[in-house]
């Protein structure tokens, strides 16, 4: 016998978006433009990505309902304004995948996951036209800057413009600290904020020699921040020190003995 699961299609869903914009249906949905959903959009990716790094599948499930909810209700708007309607992004998305990956639905070969990066890149080109756009131009500007960093990097490096080694970007983040540390000298604002920006740039650049990505790896450091912290005031309730109260020699001391507890 056929589960619900195993019948269920898009078109429910589809079907669903339709009768909350329709007459008769939800005040709040029928208000909502492309603008609207930028932020609730952006703001579901982000529950997903927390969700992805969770052990507990029920949550992951949750979020990526609800981001295909967003999706769906995005091409709704646009097959309303007459764009294109949802089919051709179902259509579209599959024969990119096919297209880009000949190694697998096509006759060439692709022997490791360079390879495989090659050809996506060449693909990736020819289907711009092979001219008017840069390498770096597909990137989304709305991108976190740490991230879109990284994108960059990794964009340049398809070209060989990179560094050598990790150590090699080690040497480049020491000189980017050293440039703040002149620019503190200075005290020169519009300046510091250059170096800082050229020392977190070169980060993000050591991240990925190291196979790492940075902003995943600054949002383990606000985690573990946030859970420290949490601790910290914890620690201040129970003995009815208020944390502005503590010197600094206190603060540091609560503080390092958490780090050896958690």
């Amino acid at each position: 016998m056929e589960s619900k699961s195993d019948t269920l299609s898009l078109r429910p869903l589809q079907d669903l978006v339709r009768r909350l914009r329709a007459p008769g249906g939800c005040p709040w949905d029928r208000a909502q433009s492309m603008g609207d959903l930028k932020q609730y959009l952006l703001e579901e990716c982000y529950e997903l990505l927390e969700a992805m790094d969770e052990p507990r599948s029920d949550e992951l499930l949750e979020e990526l309902g609800d981001l295909l909810f967003q999706i769906v209700f995005v091409a709704e708007l646009a097959e309303e304004a007459g764009r294109f309607r949802f089919q051709e992004v179902l259509e579209g998305i599959h024969e990119k995948m096919v297209r880009r990956h000949p190694h697998v639905f096509g006759e060439s070969a692709a022997a490791d996951v360079d390879a495989v990066k090659r050809n996506w890149l060449r693909i990736k080109q020819q289907e711009g036209g092979g001219a008017g756009g840069g390498l770096l131009d597909s990137i989304p500007h709305a991108l976190p800057a740490l991230q879109k960093a990284y994108r960059m990097g990794q964009r340049a490096a398809q070209v060989g413009f990179d560094w050598e080694s990790p150590a090699a970007v080690l040497e480049k983040v020491k000189e980017e600290i050293r440039e703040i540390e002149g620019a503190l000298q200075d005290r020169d604002p519009s300046k510091i904020r250059e170096e800082l920006g050229d020392a977190l740039f070169a980060l993000a650049q050591l991240a990925r020699s190291l196979r790492q990505n940075p902003e995943e790896s600054l949002q383990k450091s606000n985690r573990k921040f946030l859970s420290r912290f949490r601790l910290l005031e914890q620690r201040s309730r129970r003995e009815s020190r208020p944390l502005k109260s503590l010197t600094g020699e206190e603060m540091d001391a609560w503080w390092e003995a958490l780090k050896r507890e958690s």
